[in-house]
Formats: structure tokens, C-alpha cells, sequence
């Protein structure tokens, strides 16, 4: 790998002082790693002179656990004078690459501040089929950085298998911490570009007045859901799940791959005890075995969109609109009370 990557860099790095001097005077570009990331910062550049906003990984990725860069990544990296990435671990190809690509590069880590963070919700037993399921019916789906960081869990995205300690990194899933996050880019951007400071402050406020409105009705209908209960295929809705006060039953592939019949089985006894409203399903994941335990028990089965992925070429209020979506599908799967 170490062999490949300095191949890389001598194909392009050679080019990279030939990048940057293209650029005019009084211009600045901005580089995210993240759909979501991306989607929130056109929102807090929109209308600014001079800059230029940029995607690093295909909009449709989904996130980048396991992630390789790309020749064409490194020479945006060459090219970008700001990088905006997730932190927490969501870009584990970052690192010396970046350095050695744009050692002057500014990184804006825009979960930087933000506490109250959660540990994956999956069950932390690798075997969990072969235990009795009535250890797990009660496990608390959520703990505490404090004491669980130091733990390994499995997360699954497109297909591939991913090892974390025990940090979640799905902070732009909640619309309360999405509006945080646009808090760190845009004051981070007002000090790294000061002469058009005040009006990434400005649509900084502007945004985060929106994502704060959207976080109230998503507090609002929790508060009013007839059944709080829920399966969730991975711990991509965890933070979430806490804005709307929902209680993690299970979840349905913890360790990444595609559960067998024992954990089927265990699961089906986990509906039958707590009775939960329902299996939230995402696009970028399979939803087969959801769907064998819906045949099995009745239980309801919704997609959920995380926005970690979309199409590639979205309005600017792409992000709330599949937020307002989600919280309709939600409200009428679990109820009201």
C-alpha cells in the first residue's frame, strides 16, 4: 500500500504547484468529503464571491468507512484550500495523504465541540445468536463514550464490513446535531476567509435557524408517537432515534453480514416480547431479512432516508426535504397517540 501511494503522489504531485496557480487571486476552493457535509455547506456558501464547492467522493457513496483514494481525490486535495470532513473516525483515508498532497491545507473537523455523542447501538456480543435471546431483550441500546469507547463493533455500508471503536460517527442523521455541525463549518469558514466573514455568518445563522425549526418538529411529533419502539438494520439511526425519544429493541445486523436463521429467530422473539412499531430499513442497505421478518411477525417496514448519499445534482434544501419526508413516513407507521 505504502508502494502504491507514493506511485500516486509522484504521478500528480508534480502537477500540483501547476493547480494552484491556475487560480485567480480572491478565490477560495472548498473541498467535503461527505454528501451530507457537502449538502450543508452550499448551503452556507451560497451567493459568496469566489468560491468554488467541491465533492471529493461520488454523491452516491453513502459513507466512506472503507474508503480508498483516488489519483483524482488527491489532486482535489492538491487543489482545495479548505477540506471539511465528518472526524469521529468516518474518514479513516485520511491522514498522510493530505499532507504530503497540500501540506497548507485548512481541515475543518465539523464535529469539533459537539458532545453528548453516542457508541454504536449494536449488540456488542459477536455470537449473539448463540446466546439465549433473553439476555438481550433488555440490553441498553445506548451507552455512553465514557465507558464504551474502548469497544469494537462491526458497521456495514454498501455491501463491505467495517471495525470501529465505539464512537458513531452518523451525527448528520439528527437534524439537532446537523444544525451544530453547520455552526462549526461556518464559523471555522468566517475565520479562514475573514473578508467575506460576514456572509458565511449570515447564511450560517440563516441555516441553522432552518435545521433548528426542522429539529423542533421532529421533538414535537416524538413526543406524540403511539409506539416508540423500534429495529434498526445498523446503528445509522441512533442519533435520531434519541431526537425523537425512540427506544432501540435490536438491531438487525450488527456485525455486517446478512443474519442467519438463528439470529432471525432471535430477533422474531424480541418482536414477540416488545412489541415494536416497526423495522426501519435505509436505501443504502439491504432490506431482505426486514422483510422475512415482516412476513413472519406483521411487523411494519419503512425506508428511512439518512442522507448520507443522493443524487448528483440536489436543491440546496435537499437535506430538509428528505428530512420532512422521513418524519411523515414515521408518523404514520408508529401512530400517534
Amino acid at each position: 500500500m505504502k508502494k502504491l501511494l507514493t506511485l500516486l503522489f509522484s504521478l500528480f504531485l508534480l502537477g500540483s504547484s501547476a493547480f494552484c496557480a491556475e487560480k485567480a487571486p480572491g478565490q477560495l476552493e472548498i473541498l467535503c468529503t461527505t454528501f451530507p457535509l457537502y449538502q450543508f455547506t452550499r448551503n452556507i456558501v451560497d451567493g459568496i464571491p469566489g468560491v468554488t464547492l467541491k465533492l471529493m467522493l461520488p454523491a452516491a457513496a453513502g459513507c466512506p468507512h472503507d474508503y480508498t483514494l483516488t489519483p483524482q481525490d488527491l489532486q482535489k486535495i492538491a487543489r482545495a484550500e479548505v477540506l471539511i470532513i465528518n472526524g469521529l473516525g468516518m474518514e479513516e483515508f485520511l491522514g498522510a495523504p493530505i499532507t504530503e498532497a497540500n501540506p497548507n491545507i485548512h481541515i475543518i473537523d465539523s464535529s469539533s465541540g459537539i458532545d453528548s455523542l453516542l457508541n454504536y447501538s449494536e449488540e456488542e456480543d459477536a455470537d449473539a445468536e448463540h446466546h439465549d435471546a433473553e439476555q438481550h431483550e433488555n440490553h441498553d441500546t445506548h451507552h455512553d463514550t465514557d465507558h464504551d469507547a474502548e469497544h469494537h463493533h462491526t458497521h456495514h455500508t454498501d455491501g463491505q464490513h467495517h471495525h470501529h471503536t465505539g464512537i458513531n460517527p452518523h451525527l448528520f442523521v439528527s437534524p439537532n446535531l446537523a444544525a451544530r455541525i453547520s455552526i462549526n463549518i461556518g464559523n471555522a469558514l468566517a475565520a479562514i476567509d475573514p473578508a467575506h466573514a460576514e456572509d458565511y455568518l449570515k447564511n450560517t445563522q440563516h441555516y441553522h435557524a432552518v435545521l433548528t425549526e426542522l429539529n423542533q418538529k421532529f421533538t414535537q411529533t416524538g413526543a406524540q408517537l403511539a409506539n416508540k419502539k423500534i429495529i434498526e438494520p445498523h446503528g445509522v439511526f441512533d442519533y435520531l432515534a434519541r431526537d425523537l425519544g425512540l427506544e432501540i429493541v435490536a438491531v438487525l445486523q450488527p456485525h455486517g453480514q446478512e443474519p442467519s436463521a438463528a439470529r432471525l429467530h432471535h430477533i422474531i422473539k424480541i418482536i414477540q416480547s416488545e412489541k415494536p412499531g416497526a423495522i426501519f430499513t435505509e436505501p443504502q442497505f439491504p432490506d431482505k431479512a426486514a422483510k422475512t421478518l415482516a412476513r413472519e411477525t406483521g411487523i411494519a417496514v419503512v425506508e428511512i432516508d439518512p442522507v448520507a448519499s443522493g443524487p448528483e445534482n440536489t436543491p440546496r434544501d435537499y437535506y430538509q426535504t428528505v428530512m420532512e419526508q422521513n418524519l411523515k413516513l414515521i408518523r404514520q407507521t408508529l401512530g400517534t397517540k
